[in-house]
């Protein structure tokens, strides 16, 4: 087993922790710099979020530690490896923070870690941290918790009851995809137990029904398809009530050879654009009214590369189309490829007030994706 390196000071070891942390690539794939992550001037990995208000702020995200038990194939902080290894003690991570968080910087914390020696240790190491903000600290913000796969039910419980957010990564769809990732890790016991665990203990009319559980998928290190991540994504909104589920894409040449993941006919920018799609079918069942079986994927069971997966839903039913933009319902023009929320939102407001929508000028500023709704609009 890997020891636990002491010696570098706390600069040092967030040095190394947030260099690490880039293995992580949820927002990865973000449409402008507001999205995307940025690495303070002191190495420390600064994360944008947007509040459920609408606003804006940032989250310090860190590792509390790279050493690791486990030999997750797609990971280059697995057991075999030998990076350079360090791990912040609890007080190192609780003052690193506080003085991002007096300075104004971040609003909050997110702490993860590799598994030092067993998943209960590593955890008693977050929950340390979360009383020590807590309790001594007397912060009242934002904690999210990334919980350790294998973690008891007491650790777990512990977790939510001294966080905003937890999440455990289910990794991938199913256990025999699951078992191509991992030989140490046991899916039904250190996965869906506690991810079912979790989504109890957050369920609404709980005791914890404030915090919200998620989860990521790694995408393309297994051999998964699409089809099988949003049916179990589908499953985890609708029967665990998860508030969000993440997609994270794997990065070709840091896994082992064997990985299903090295040997796909593919690479690092189209696995970037697969995320990027499920990102697109995820939004499309939490916001645009689309069931798990409405979404279009190829004879394959993978999303199209080329055409986003509501105008692919378009595309094989013309029958719908046009739309009429002075008649159709909320529902009806939530389906039109280019309109969102927004724009869907100030055509209804238009309508109330007796007018109508006669040209895109009526409803916005002409650009791409209104010009994408032509040709499903009437007016």
């Amino acid at each position: 087993m890997v020891g636990i390196h002491t010696s570098p000071g706390t600069h040092d070891k967030l040095s190394i922790l947030s260099t690490d942390a880039q293995y992580d690539l949820a927002c990865a794939c973000g449409t402008n710099d507001r999205d995307r992550r940025h690495r303070g001037g002191d190495d420390r990995w600064i994360y944008p979020v947007t509040l459920q208000n609408g606003g804006y702020c940032v989250l310090f995200k860190t590792l509390i530690s790279n050493v690791c038990t486990n030999d997750c194939k797609y990971c280059p902080l697995r057991a075999n490896r030998d990076p350079e290894r360090c791990t912040l003690e609890p007080e190192e991570t609780v003052a690193a923070f506080m003085e991002y968080y007096r300075a104004r910087k971040v609003f909050g914390i997110f702490l993860s870690s590799g598994v030092i020696g067993t998943p209960d240790a590593t955890m008693e190491r977050l929950n340390t941290i979360a009383h020590l903000l807590r309790n001594k600290e007397k912060f009242r913000g934002y904690i999210h918790l990334k919980a350790i796969p294998g973690a008891s039910d007491a650790a777990l419980e512990e977790a939510v009851s001294l966080s905003n957010a937890v999440s455990l990564n289910i990794e991938t769809a199913g256990e025999d995809h699951f078992k191509k990732l991992s030989s140490r890790k046991d899916y039904e016991n250190d996965i869906i137990r506690p991810i079912k665990l979790l989504g109890d203990l957050t369920a609404k009319g709980s005791k914890w029904s404030r915090v919200k559980a998620s989860t990521q998928f790694v995408v393309g290190a297994s051999d998964e398809t699409d089809h099988e991540i949003v049916k179990y994504t589908w499953g985890l909104y609708k029967r665990l009530k998860f508030a969000r589920v993440y997609f994270s894409a794997y990065q070709q040449g840091l896994g082992e050879p064997d990985l299903p993941g090295e040997s796909l006919a593919t690479d690092n920018r189209d696995l970037l654009t697969r995320e990027h799609r499920l990102y697109q079918v995820d939004w499309l069942m939490r916001k645009y009214g689309f069931a798990s079986v409405e979404i279009p994927f190829d004879e394959g069971g993978n999303l199209s590369l080329e055409t986003d997966p509501k105008e692919g839903w378009a595309q094989r039913h013309p029958e719908r189309f046009p739309v009429d933009v002075n008649r159709a319902d909320r529902a009806e023009l939530l389906r039109v490829p280019g309109l969102g929320p927004t724009t869907v939102d100030r055509i209804l407001k238009r309508r109330s007030n007796g007018g109508r929508v006669n040209s895109f000028s009526d409803i916005g500023k002409p650009g791409k994706r209104l010009r994408k709704a032509a040709a499903y609009l009437k007016f």
